[in-house]
């Protein structure tokens, strides 16, 4: 069976770690996959690159079509746009969703029938870098 290419960048700081641990899992799970990584964060940043992403990168992106990145880190002030946010945006990537469910009677919980799925919206509201200050204590987003 052929294996399925997706993209990883393993980010900064414990990025690396924690896509090293991920991937020997999925590995273990027996993932058929082969992996083209990238790099991108705040390396990309202090090279010059003002996005945090090459070209180079955003076409493995495209051309793979699945995307597993570890944490990135966006330098602060300078004018650094958040990669994340460019990513989500630019891939349409606009919810997030977490399924939560109680593993019970095998992990103790307080909610043991708990089965629920939030959705978060991912690109308006603080994501959308957009700040004002109204008055000298208040600030919009």
């Amino acid at each position: 069976m052929e294996k399925t290419k997706i993209t990883i960048a393993k980010g900064d700081g414990i990025g690396p770690d924690i896509m090293n641990a991920t991937l020997s899992i999925l590995k273990a799970a027996g993932a058929n996959i082969e992996t083209e990584e990238i790099r991108i964060g705040e390396k990309e940043y202090l090279a010059g690159n003002s996005s945090g992403i090459s070209d180079e990168s955003w076409d493995s992106i495209i051309k793979n079509k699945i995307f597993l990145k570890a944490p990135i880190t966006t330098p602060q002030g300078k004018g650094y746009k958040s990669l994340n946010v460019t990513i989500r945006k630019t891939l349409g990537l606009y919810a997030n969703v977490r399924p939560c469910k109680s593993y019970s009677p095998f992990i103790v919980t307080k909610h043991p029938t708990m089965d629920v799925v939030i959705v978060r919206e991912n690109e308006e509201d603080l994501y959308a870098g957009i700040e004002h200050r109204q008055t000298n204590e208040v600030v919009q987003c």
